[in-house]
């Protein structure tokens, strides 16, 4: 799957690391749902680490659709509830 990350780019993911992040989509959005900032926080970060970590980047002249966006590193909780479906931010 390709997941976008506003602000750096895209990248192939496995999509064997589909479970591992939906887990932290969860995380993130239960956070959200509690206005948790540090537990918002959290999850984030460890949701684009995962990303980053399991993803390699497609060039930068590379123009696919994105399966997924995922918000940038700072993002605010209100800009990350904006991107958010009723599944949160990854389907399924």
């Amino acid at each position: 799957m390709i997941v976008r990350i506003l602000g750096e780019g895209q990248l192939q993911v496995d999509d064997s690391a589909a479970a591992e992040l939906n887990d932290l989509d969860t995380r993130l959005e239960a956070a959200v749902e509690r206005g948790d900032e540090p537990g918002f926080r959290s999850a984030l970060d460890a949701l684009l680490a995962r990303i980053r970590s399991a993803g390699r980047p497609l060039a930068a002249d590379a123009l696919a659709p994105s399966e997924l966006i995922i918000p940038q590193e700072g993002a605010t909780m209100a800009e990350v509830r904006r991107l958010m479906t009723d599944e949160g931010l990854i389907p399924g």
